[in-house]
């Protein structure tokens, strides 16, 4: 016969966990011999490594108490359950795993690789890396809401960027940079954005201009993400309004 002590250490618990289970009707209380103490059996043994293993795989207490007292067949088709559960989760945890691997490697690695080749094409034309860097930032959370899109919205993202004007565009951004906000030549910067703007919208239509209908909490973030990096793009968007556009991420005429 076995004392509470060694009844926990032989199921791999605490002598805490033993009484917490007694408390909740899972366990049943031994007699105690004459010393007062309780002693037991093998079989109690048995039911508490069952109890620890329904308990640890995450099955609640109430339903644990429910399983021990189930038939044959209702108990496996439980423990099947159980299993399918924790294969699930174990999946979900491992694609956390990667995700997390691929972001301490460098956030080109949380990209899909037609986004990380975009950005590469657009250091090779000579865009500022501030540039590169936030249009990368900008699309971590755009790729993981809708994965979906990204080869449609790259498709017309390389038809742009074959434009001379459209490049043109990123290397005055990367002017910006180095503006603060109150540089008389952000006026300047200003007119030539506003120029390519209208010019493009005037031969290819507005929809060109801003065809990724993005939602409007991911159009907030995606221009605190440019504001925090470029702190004159706030005030070359009040510039581009007086000249006939509105907005950072989503580009609109002003109506």
């Amino acid at each position: 016969m076995l004392t509470i002590g060694e009844l926990a250490a032989y199921a791999g618990v605490t002598v805490r966990a033993v009484r917490h289970y007694h408390a909740k009707g899972l366990l049943p209380e031994p007699e105690r011999d004459r010393s007062g103490y309780r002693r037991y059996d093998a079989g109690a043994v048995v039911e508490l490594i069952k109890i620890r293993t329904l308990a640890q795989a995450g099955v609640r207490l109430v339903r644990v108490r429910e399983l021990l007292r189930a038939g044959e067949q209702e108990f496996a088709t439980a423990i099947a359950e159980v299993d399918q559960r924790l294969r699930a989760e174990i999946r979900e945890r491992q694609r956390h795993r990667e995700r997390i691997a691929r972001l301490a490697a460098g956030d080109n690695l949380a990209l899909p690789p037609e986004v990380v080749e975009f950005l590469d094409r657009l250091r090779a034309l000579g865009v500022d890396e501030r540039i590169v860097r936030v249009e990368g930032e900008g699309w971590i959370p755009l790729a993981a809401h809708s994965p979906e899109r990204v080869s449609e919205w790259m498709a017309r993202k390389r038809e742009q960027i074959a434009d001379p004007r459209f490049l043109d565009f990123y290397l005055t951004l990367g002017q910006a940079l180095d503006r603060t906000e109150d540089d008389p030549r952000l006026l300047e910067v200003a007119d030539r954005l506003a120029d390519y703007i209208t010019q493009v919208a005037d031969e290819q239509g507005e929809d060109y201009i801003d065809d990724a209908d993005i939602e409007a909490p991911f159009v907030e973030l995606l221009d605190a993400l440019v504001f925090a990096a470029a702190p004159p793009a706030r005030r070359l968007i009040e510039l581009l309004r007086q000249r006939g556009w509105t907005g950072w991420s989503k580009l609109e005429r002003v109506r």
